[in-house]
């Protein structure tokens, strides 16, 4: 089933809709959304990217992201995909949203209004090894430090968005 993505301005405005291969060829403004799932003893569930996915393959980043389909809420968009890439369920509060830009080795470009959501659960994913290699918990402060020594181990959009992260997940 071919894929589209929502085309936005910078205030988050419909703009139309494109397919997501070719949004992310042209580095066309979309919306997006990650999902931040944490545990009781405060650990952010990681994801590994699978190797095959269209670009970040094999980078860890958080719990699930995505985009949200037509007509669909960009909460409703969360719980399925959480859904669907780690087999689990909880309750998703919104947190924030930001913009970003990046550029990918193999020449697609991500461009997106990501709305972050946040999540806790003590469940044990059960992933969909399409979308996910691997998965592992790891401490707000033992993952900023591991990305600052390994960078190129983490999608742009976790590295981009972390600090905002852990401002928010103190008040929640």
């Amino acid at each position: 089933m071919e894929e589209h993505v929502i085309l936005v301005d910078e205030l988050d405005l419909p703009q139309g809709k494109m397919e997501k291969l070719e949004a992310h060829q042209k580095g066309a403004l979309h919306r997006a959304f990650s999902v931040f799932v944490f545990n009781d003893d405060q650990e952010l569930l990681l994801q590994q990217r699978a190797k095959a996915k269209y670009h970040s393959g094999g980078l860890w980043t958080n719990t699930c992201c995505s985009h949200p389909r037509e007509g669909e809420s960009n909460l409703a968009a969360a719980e399925r995909r959480l859904k669907e890439e780690m087999g689990m369920s909880c309750e998703l509060l919104y947190g924030f949203n930001f913009l970003y830009k990046a550029e990918f080795e193999d020449g697609l470009i991500e461009h997106e209004l990501d709305h972050v959501f946040f999540g806790k659960s003590n469940s044990k994913p059960q992933i969909n090894t399409v979308e996910v290699e691997d998965f592992r918990y790891v401490k707000l402060e033992d993952l900023k430090e591991d990305i600052e020594m390994n960078p190129n181990m983490y999608t742009p959009w976790l590295r981009i968005c972390l600090n905002k992260v852990i401002e928010h997940h103190i008040t929640l």
